[in-house]
Parts: C-alpha cells; structure tokens; sequence
C-alpha cells in the first residue's frame, strides 16, 4: 500500500514486511523513539550505524534471527519419519500409554472395581481384565471384598480402660474386636463419610445397650457368648439401616473385669464366692448320695414286705434269726443244755475265746 504527498514526489512506505509494528522507520533518531516513518519495530536489533544514502528496511529482528538457526540446525526441516513429523508419533505414544494405564484394569478374585464416569457411579467391575475410559473421565476404585477385617474396641492396657454401666448398676471394663467385610462396595464408597469410624461407633453402641440388660456375673462369665451374638445382631441391623455395604462377621470379648481400682477387692469377693459354690457342691453330693442309699433300703424292704405278705410267721422267724445273728456274731457266748444245769455257774472265770 502507497499513498503520496503530491506531484513527482517518492512514494512512501506505510506497511513492509518487517514485523507487525508496521514500518521500521528510519534510525536517524538515534534512539527508541518514533521515526519520520512510524513507530520502530520493538523486536528489531538495536540501531546500526548505516551508510550515506542508504535506504531500505534495516537487518533481521533476533526473533527472524533465531528461527533461521533452528531451522539451519535441522537441516531446514523439522525432523521427519515415514513422511509425518516425528511429534505426531511422540503424541501417539503418549495416547497409547495413556489408554494402558488409565484405561484397561485387573481386578483380582477378592476385589471389586467402583467406577465413577465424571464424578457419577457407573457401575461395578467384577474380577478379571476390564477397560474403562480413560482419565479423567472414568475413575476405578478398587475395593476388597473379601477380606475380613477387626475393629479394636478397648485395650488390655492397664492404663486404658473402657468402662460401661450393667444391669445391677455395677461398672464392668470391657475389651473387644469386631470382624467385618465388605458386601456392598459401591454403598461402602458412597453412603458413609467414614465407614472404620462408623463401625466403631456402632459397635460401641450396641455393646453398651446388651451390657446394660445384664448383671456383671452373667457379663464376666455365663453370658458372655450370648452377649456377643445379641452385639452382631444389633450391629448389622443398625449398619443396614445407614446402607453401609458392611457384614458383620462376628464379635470377640477380649477382657470382661471390673475397673482396676476394685480389682483387689473383687478378687477377694471372686475367691469367696467360689467357696461357697464349692461347699454348695458338696453338699448336694452328699445329700444325693443320702437319697440314693434311702432308695435302695427303701426297695429292699419293699421285697422283704412282698415276702412277708406271702409267708407272715416264716418271714418273722428268719428276720429274727437274722437280727440275732448280726447281734451275737461280734461277742463272745456261753450255750447251756438245759437238763442239768447247775445252779451256779462262774461265768466269769471261763476262758475267753475257748471253743463252745
């Protein structure tokens, strides 16, 4: 483009090729001002110093400069390979690995893949070799289903106690573990903020209420195991209600004592009361024993009565010659005749243990 100034006058550049800014102008400022031309290109080498009458656009900018030593050094072309640039391929393979390992998953036989297509559940992959869109748009999460694991609920520790009120409002300090999987694992991801917590909390929960119906004896001993199965019944209806994606799997009582301040004085009450159950032992083995043998008397003389009533007077005969015979079996005897007895008989001087 050209305008002029007027009749045989040259004509003057607007635009040339040197840069967007326009003409470079002319340098005979000097400086970084404005020339008789416009503005003066920013990019351009500082001002050189140019012949007498010399016209025409000055030298490359550094920006020219520098592109025509990298095309130089690769031998005027971007470096090629079967006819594409070789950074089309470098994008292929990084697609490719990207897609690998963002795209195709393994899941093993205990597991269970959650995907998330935008943030949203998708569905659920089952164990094996599964694809997914990449990232980010599909996500997995692997889950393990079937591996069992324990909530630690008090301690042995004597420093660490977990102390709870029974029914006959004594304290009793329990320690115990809950064994839990996952059975849901899309709900286990979604509908609890903090399922471990949760447990723990519900757990609690439920051991407080069952510890709450019972004595501290029955929660020491006797009802222990029946304590545990009400506390996993309880648990999982409360879990199902959150829509947890838990199963309670079972629940172990570790320790079952009275706080540690009273444990001497327990002991000492333990101790006697054992005691007492042992003396209580006794005595109902001996009096079963009394009955037994009253039984077995009784059932004799039941026989003996059936044989009397077959044979009074011979029945009576034989039960005192019996009762005689256990009488005089241990002493010592004197048998006299009758006919000629005499009348005075030193019984005294006889010899003892001398045959009759």
């Amino acid at each position: 483009m050209e305008r002029s100034s007027g009749a045989g006058d040259e004509p003057i550049a607007v635009m040339n090729e040197g840069g967007p800014w326009g003409g470079r102008g002319d340098d005979s400022d000097g400086g970084g001002g404005k020339g008789p031309l416009g503005p003066r290109n920013p990019w351009s080498q500082p001002p050189r110093k140019r012949p007498e009458g010399a016209r025409g656009p000055a030298g490359p900018s550094a920006i020219d400069e520098l592109l025509r030593k990298g095309r130089e050094r690769f031998g005027g072309n971007l470096p090629q390979g079967n006819g594409k640039p070789v950074w089309i391929w470098g994008v292929v393979v990084l697609l490719a690995v990207w897609l690998l390992l963002t795209g195709i998953h393994r899941i093993e036989p205990g597991e269970r893949g959650v995907i998330t297509r935008l943030g949203r559940y998708a569905g659920t992959f089952q164990p094996g070799m599964q694809m997914s869109f990449p990232a980010p748009i599909d996500k997995v999460s692997i889950v393990p289903v079937e591996t069992i694991r324990s909530t630690q609920i008090g301690s042995a520790a004597p420093d660490a106690q977990n102390l709870m009120v029974t029914g006959d409002q004594n304290i009793i300090d329990l320690a115990y573990a809950v064994r839990w999987n996952i059975r849901d694992p899309e709900r286990y991801l979604f509908e609890l903020e903090d399922p471990d917590g949760t447990v723990q909390q519900v757990a609690e929960s439920a051991m407080r209420a069952e510890i709450a119906k019972v004595t501290l004896n029955d929660a020491i001993g006797p009802q222990r195991s029946q304590i545990e199965a009400m506390v996993a019944q309880r648990m999982q209806e409360i879990l199902d209600s959150y829509r947890s994606g838990i199963a309670v799997r079972g629940v172990a009582i570790n320790q079952a004592d009275p706080p540690a301040a009273v444990m001497d004085a327990f002991k000492e009450v333990s101790a006697a009361q054992q005691d007492a159950q042992s003396y209580m032992n006794g005595a109902r083995a001996y009096a079963q024993q009394l009955r037994e043998k009253a039984a077995g008397e009784s059932a004799a003389f039941d026989r003996v009565y059936a044989q009397y009533r077959l044979a009074p007077e011979v029945t009576r005969r034989r039960m005192y010659y019996e009762t005689m015979e256990r009488v005089l079996a241990k002493t010592d005897k004197t048998i006299v005749e009758a006919p000629g007895v005499q009348s005075y008989l030193p019984l005294t001087q006889l010899p003892k243990g001398a045959a009759k």
